[in-house]
């Protein structure tokens, strides 16, 4: 038996992102903003997620001219950094998890927390685009360094988590404080989350190409 099916791969994204056009509600979001969601949805193959995406009303332009002036991706998890695609990235920016940074293992000791969260202390935050798809003890202890208004403001914060303890609280919670302490973002609420997810966000930032 010889199976036929679609080779093309930029054919298969065509139709993938019209089937999800076609049924997932995306009427809220700005017609920049789907193109966000449409990735997001693809790679969590749920069409129900759309519900669930929330994002502030710069986050896109926000991301888009940090990446555009160089500035650095910073992420929680390898998987993460590794799901960038490169080609797309508009300056070749630097995308960079820190979790090996031989400064962590003492940093871990003195905050009595994950190594992920740990990490943050390490990032340089000043126009850089954040990603979080997978620690919600890392959103939650950036969303406290945030508190400190001498601490530099990231351009996005995309803050995805996945999991069952503290990770649709801190998305919530992201939402909750993002006005006030002046950062654009895009999470997801509830549980659902994760690696995948967050790096179809980032790719879809960067760049306002839906295929590359």
């Amino acid at each position: 038996m010889t199976f036929d099916y679609i080779c093309d791969g930029d054919e298969i994204y065509r139709r993938s992102f019209a089937i999800i056009r076609e049924e997932s509600d995306l009427s809220r979001f700005t017609p920049e903003q789907q193109t966000i969601a449409v990735r997001m949805i693809h790679a969590a193959g749920q069409t129900d997620l759309a519900g669930d995406i929330d994002m502030s009303a710069g986050v896109v332009s926000a991301a888009r001219s940090a990446l555009e002036a160089g500035k650095p991706i910073f992420t929680d998890v390898t998987m993460v950094a590794t799901g960038v695609t490169r080609k797309r990235l508009p300056a070749d920016n630097r995308v960079e998890c820190l979790l090996k940074d031989p400064r962590i293992v003492e940093r871990v000791r003195q905050l009595g927390t994950t190594r992920s969260a740990a990490a943050v202390d390490l990032w340089d935050l000043d126009g850089s685009v954040v990603a979080i798809g997978n620690a919600p003890t890392a959103l939650y202890h950036l969303l406290n360094k945030l508190e400190d208004p001498a601490v530099p403001r990231p351009a996005a914060i995309v803050g995805i988590p996945v999991g069952f303890v503290g990770a649709a609280e801190s998305k919530r919670d992201l939402a909750a404080v993002a006005g006030d302490l002046g950062v654009e973002y895009i999470t997801v609420h509830g549980r659902r989350g994760g690696s995948a997810i967050t790096c179809a966000a980032l790719n879809a930032l960067a760049t306002s190409k839906e295929i590359l």
